[in-house]
């Protein structure tokens, strides 16, 4: 079975607490037209790099039926900075417009078979997987990007059209999986697209 979920697959559900003091699943969603839920976390410089545009799209697409979800699956043994607190910390500093939740046991970075961070999965209103992959082709360093996948990906589904290219490798740090060296990756885990 593939680490990652497959165009088509459902989304697999969770029930996290988030950064508001909230609980979310995705019953909480259900109103949405589309959801985007994405891996992310406090420290990478793929995610601190791509925040800003992450922001612009979620922005842009919130008034359309878009619902948005950040989740933090990062052990914080391996990152301290990754954990609930500092996520709390974070949300007031930023104030970014998406819920940003915590997966502290790391299940629903298995069941969404989350690689790096930022790693954005799209659904439709049947929750069913139309997009994975990247946000953007530079998530580093956003000055030198040349794509928007995932804002291409919502206009193209949104105007009826069938996503062009609804599978990119995403691009960030690693999931940083409990008890294991911070390069650690699972071993069936791989590359989305064959460069």
């Amino acid at each position: 079975m593939p680490f990652t979920l497959q165009i088509g697959d459902k989304a697999p559900d969770f029930n996290l607490p988030a950064t508001d003091g909230k609980s979310y699943s995705l019953a909480d969603f259900a109103k949405a037209n589309v959801l985007v839920v994405f891996f992310t976390c406090n420290h990478c410089p793929f995610v601190t790099g791509s925040d800003e545009v992450t922001r612009k799209t979620v922005e842009k697409f919130k008034g359309r039926g878009v619902a948005f979800i950040g989740i933090n699956s990062n052990s914080e043994k391996t990152h301290e900075n990754d954990s609930f607190s500092h996520m709390i910390e974070r949300m007031k500093e930023q104030k970014f417009p998406w819920i940003y939740a915590r997966d502290k046991a790391q299940e629903v970075a298995k069941d969404y078979g989350a690689l790096r961070t930022p790693h954005f999965y799209v659904f439709d209103k049947d929750r069913k997987l139309i997009y994975t992959g990247r946000g953007v082709d530079n998530p580093r360093e956003t000055a030198k990007m040349t794509v928007n996948d995932l804002d291409r990906a919502l206009e193209e589904h949104l105007a009826g059209k069938k996503i062009s290219v609804p599978l990119t490798n995403p691009i960030g740090c690693n999931v940083k999986w409990d008890g294991m060296d911070a390069h650690w990756m699972p071993p069936e885990a791989c590359d989305l697209v064959l460069k």
